[in-house]
Order: C-alpha cells, then sequence, then structure tokens
C-alpha cells in the first residue's frame, strides 16, 4: 500500500469523508487542499445515469466557461485561403490548409482544438485515425466545423469546451486552476453542471445526476450533493 506524503495527509485531514458539499464548499476547498508547485488544474466528474451505448441516450454538448480554462488553448485553423486573415486576426496560433495536413499526417498533433470548414472535412476524413483518439476530429455540433471561423476562434480561445459522457456514464471537464478564486472555479462548475442538466436525454430514466466529484491534480476528490444543484 502507498505510503501517504505529509501533504497528502494534510490535504485529507481537511475532507469530511461523511459530508456532501455544495458547489461553493467544495471550489473553496479544492484551493485549501491543493499542494503542488505549480497552477494545478480544477476537474469535474459528473456519474449520470443514462446507458452511453444506446444513441438516444448520448450526452454531448459545448459549453462556455464563464472565467475561461486558464489554459493557453492552442488552435489550429485548417482553412482556404481566403479565411486566412480572419482566422488570424481572431487568435488563431496556427492557420492554413495543406502544409498542416501533410504535418498531421506525419503525426504532429501539438495542438489543443481544431477549427475548419465544411468544405474542408473531406480532406480530414483520412486523418480520422490520428485526430479521432485524441479528440480532435472537428464536429459541426461541437462549432468547430463552421464558416464563421472568427466566432468558432474566439469563443475556443474565451473558454469554449466540448464534452461528451463516456463508456462509464461519466462526463469529465477541466474548469479552471487552482489559482482562480473559489466564485471563479464555483461559476465554471455551476455553468457545466446546468448545461448538463439541459441535455438530459427523454430517453433517461430515473436518477440524472447520481455524483459529483470535484478534485484538482492529484489532490483527493471532494464529493459534491447533486440535490444541491
Amino acid at each position: 500500500m502507498a505510503k501517504l506524503t505529509k501533504k497528502k495527509k494534510e490535504a485529507l485531514s481537511k475532507i469530511d469523508k461523511n459530508k456532501l458539499y455544495s458547489v461553493d464548499e467544495a471550489s473553496a476547498l479544492v484551493k485549501e487542499i491543493t499542494n503542488v508547485k505549480f497552477d494545478a488544474s480544477v476537474d469535474i466528474a459528473v456519474r449520470l445515469g443514462v446507458d452511453p451505448r444506446k444513441a438516444n441516450q448520448m450526452v454531448r454538448g459545448v459549453v462556455t466557461l464563464p472565467h475561461g480554462t486558464g489554459k493557453d488553448v492552442k488552435v489550429l485553423a485548417l482553412v482556404t485561403p481566403d479565411k486566412e486573415a480572419e482566422a488570424k486576426e481572431a487568435g488563431a496560433d496556427y492557420v492554413g490548409l495543406d502544409e498542416y495536413l501533410q504535418k498531421i499526417k506525419g503525426g504532429w498533433t501539438d495542438v489543443d482544438v481544431i477549427i475548419t470548414m465544411p468544405s474542408v472535412m473531406g480532406k480530414l476524413g483520412p486523418l480520422g485515425r490520428v485526430l479521432g483518439p485524441r479528440g480532435l476530429m472537428p464536429n459541426p455540433k461541437t462549432g468547430t466545423v463552421t464558416m464563421d471561423i472568427a466566432k468558432a476562434v474566439a469563443e475556443v480561445k474565451a473558454g469554449k469546451i466540448d464534452f461528451k459522457v463516456d463508456k462509464t456514464g461519466i462526463v469529465h471537464a477541466g474548469i479552471g486552476k487552482a489559482s482562480f478564486t473559489a466564485d471563479k472555479i464555483a461559476g465554471n462548475a455551476n455553468e457545466l453542471i446546468q448545461t448538463l442538466i439541459k441535455l438530459k436525454p427523454t430517453a433517461a430514466k430515473g436518477v440524472y445526476i447520481k455524483s459529483i466529484y470535484m478534485s484538482s491534480t492529484m489532490s483527493p476528490s471532494l464529493e459534491i450533493d447533486p440535490k444541491a444543484v
């Protein structure tokens, strides 16, 4: 059994294992129990009462976190020459088409989000094996396949994230950094949770939000009361 470090013991001593926290309480406490030397990410895991194997119970969507992610999101805009200036002005880190398609074909995936146009999607199809497993394939449902390139780039840079329930029925998402104020962490958490509630499939029966846990990088997790959201 792994030996508990002094910092881990200190963090665990601040958590009441028999308590279900409110979003505000968890957001404040997660800052207290974060003891790493870098700006840790704050994550949330929401278990949903759905069967992801059934198409009519798949939960997937996008949310713009009101306080951003705290992360410098690297965006690649795969666009035709007439859209390049628009993408650059909106803040895309990499802009182009054929040269980047070749780089991706060679295994390059040093970006967080790829935004493209409907007319370019045909060229991306053969790269599905590279982009798919990394969650980088653009999708009209998440707003990353669009003719409004500037808007899509700006939204991603401002804190727009996409999420998808995994095969175990859990949605995992990064909602900020430990350096955020507790209010900002709570604001982002609430925005994600309320978005999930709005996306409840009509085919989902019984309890929809089964459990919610918040944690930061290498910290213990805090259980949030689903009834409080």
